[in-house]
């Protein structure tokens, strides 16, 4: 890891990583996202006032914009930029009216991702019903829609969510192959027996894993986040997108 890098969590025996539990300690989870050099004197600056609560945007302002809740980098927590929050609304509003051929109802689920759930509710489309699967209980706010979430336990999840959702999309914590084994069994547990579209955030790092695991291949979108991580992100799906999200990459 370079100089001007900070590994975050800094303290993993005390902290919770990106609204789930403990960071354990074995070699295969040394690699949790990073900041750049850039966002290393902001993160100083957050610590050192931990009693920070005030909202965040995803935006520079102007109606459109999405109000948030204040990022917690104590959990790891990383908010994707505005560009990146639409383009992913974009993708999903698309593939939702792909899927109301085949349903009066589409639904969607967003795992640890709340900064997309909070864009898709913005457009409150009734034929949509959002889910936002999250550890973070601030999330509570959002009612019916917010399922507590713990990838430590990938099942122990509502019956009534299992092989209900048309869209699922998913961000894992940290990157590491037990949390993404984990995650892609809470995928698995929601997405419809009949197939679904399957769209996994995560970091260049999990790419065979992604394939692996899921059939997932990468899309030319880079995704983005306000606290510009030092990891290079990727976005992955089961589908080719084609023109959207700069369609799959393909091997050179």
């Amino acid at each position: 890891m370079a100089d001007n890098e900070l590994q975050i969590p800094t303290n993993p025996s005390s902290l919770i990583v990106n609204n789930h539990t403990k960071l354990s300690t074995d070699d295969d989870d040394d690699d949790p996202p990073t900041l750049s050099s850039q966002a290393l004197a902001a993160l100083k600056e957050f610590l050192a006032e931990p009693s920070l609560s005030a909202s965040d945007t995803a935006g520079g302002g102007g109606d459109s914009t999405v109000a948030l809740v204040a990022e917690d980098w104590r959990l790891s927590q990383f908010w994707y930029d505005r560009d990146t929050a639409e383009t992913l609304a974009r993708e999903v509003r698309a593939l939702c009216q792909l899927a109301e051929s085949e349903s009066e109802s589409v639904r969607v689920a967003c795992i640890a991702c709340p900064t997309l759930y909070a864009y898709l509710k913005n457009d409150d489309d009734s034929n949509v019903r959002l889910q936002l699967l999250e550890y973070d209980k601030r999330f509570e706010q959002y009612g019916s829609d917010f399922t507590f979430y713990d990838y430590n336990q990938p099942e122990e999840l509502p019956l009534e969510l299992k092989h209900a959702f048309h869209v699922v999309v998913a961000d894992p914590p940290y990157l590491s192959k037990e949390c993404l084994e984990k995650v892609a069994q809470t995928i698995s547990f929601l997405a419809r027996s009949s197939g679904s579209y399957l769209l996994l955030l995560t970091g260049e790092v999990q790419r065979e894993r992604a394939a692996e695991l899921l059939g997932l291949h990468p899309c030319g979108f880079r995704p983005r986040h306000l606290s510009k991580l030092g990891n290079e992100f990727r976005l992955f799906t089961n589908y080719d997108p084609e023109t959207r999200l700069g369609g799959w990459e393909r091997k050179k």
